[in-house]
């Protein structure tokens, strides 16, 4: 169980991250990729991905275990960047002695608990070397395992951002918060969830990031030690069938049946989010006539659609709004 205590303070300083992190989507999705779990949700994607990752395995199977603990060096704060470049110069500069600290924790809490493999204890006494290995294993692993789905990871925490958003509107941070059930339980001032060891994180005027990852699965993560700045990784809804590579023709026809007004209008409106009520109302058409529109431009990779108690929210993908823009710019 994993219980995190909030002051007054704390509520003022709540955040929901823009993006994804690519830092943490590297850490999640490595420990996907080596697991069996969610085979319907990420089945396809191992199945592309285990054949391109390689030389780059080792090293990282090394840090990130596919239970327990992981270094925190590995998920450094990035304040508010999201670029990966940036993000592993600021991995490679963490100081010798977080490096030592964090590989020692990770030596003692591993299933077989002993010392590390001897790149990895390189690694603990900063050796250049060592770190280019690292840099250019986090690089090697975004560009073939992630990178190549980047948009349409981006585009699913998009519409989950577009969810916190309009939580926050409707009800503040208190409605934030409330918002996550049943993945996280807001009692004030504590909030809950699942976790595999018992944690009393105490954010004592802090605040707290909650940073959406489109790898993190049933249960958030959070680092573990105390003096770093509070986050908490949490599970996105996902859209079944993400990872499929799509043929020319397909992707051909349904770009093609874009042409008409209403869809137009309908992708247009859905850059601030809206509902399939809310577009019915705008548009003057029946919800059904909605959601076939709706089905047509998300098999499209135009939106994505997330279904949040009652009702389902369409926000437009990274691809939509190129298309969009492309559009105004010919007139």
């Amino acid at each position: 169980m994993l219980r995190v205590h909030f002051t007054a303070d704390d509520l003022a300083r709540v955040r929901v991250a823009a993006a994804p992190d690519p830092l943490w989507e590297i850490a999640n999705s490595f420990q996907a990729l080596i697991s069996a779990d969610a085979p319907l949700l990420l089945g396809e994607w191992r199945r592309l991905v285990r054949p391109r990752v390689g030389s780059v395995h080792g090293l990282l199977a090394a840090l990130l275990p596919l239970r327990g603990y992981s270094p925190d060096f590995l998920t450094p704060d990035l304040r508010g960047s999201f670029d990966l470049a940036g993000a592993v110069e600021t991995v490679l500069g963490t100081p010798r002695a977080r490096l030592r600290g964090d590989l020692a924790r990770l030596a003692v809490s591993r299933a077989r608990p002993g010392p590390l493999p001897s790149g990895t204890r390189a690694l603990a006494d900063g050796e250049p070397d060592a770190l280019r290995r690292l840099g250019t294993a986090l690089h090697t692993y975004h560009r073939r395992a992630l990178a190549p789905f980047w948009p349409r990871i981006r585009a699913q925490v998009d519409a989950d951002r577009a969810v916190r958003a309009r939580a926050v509107l409707e009800g503040g941070t208190d409605g934030l918060l409330a918002g996550f059930r049943p993945v996280l339980r807001w009692q004030s001032p504590v909030l809950e969830a699942d976790y595999p060891v018992r944690r009393e994180l105490r954010l004592g005027g802090r605040g707290l990031l909650l940073q959406p990852s489109f790898f993190c699965l049933r249960r958030p993560v959070t680092l573990a030690a105390e003096d770093l700045t509070p986050v908490l990784v949490y599970p996105i809804q996902h859209t079944l069938g993400w990872a499929r590579e799509s043929g020319g023709t397909e992707a051909g026809v349904e770009l093609g049946a874009l042409i008409g007004r209403t869809r137009a209008a309908i992708l247009e409106d859905v850059v601030t989010g809206r509902t399939t009520g809310e577009l019915a109302e705008r548009f003057g058409v029946s919800g059904a006539a909605v959601s076939q529109h709706t089905a047509i431009l998300r098999r499209a990779g135009l939106l994505v659609s997330v279904r949040r108690s009652k009702n389902v929210l369409h926000t437009i993908t990274p691809t939509g709004l190129a298309l969009l823009e492309g559009a105004r710019a010919s007139v």
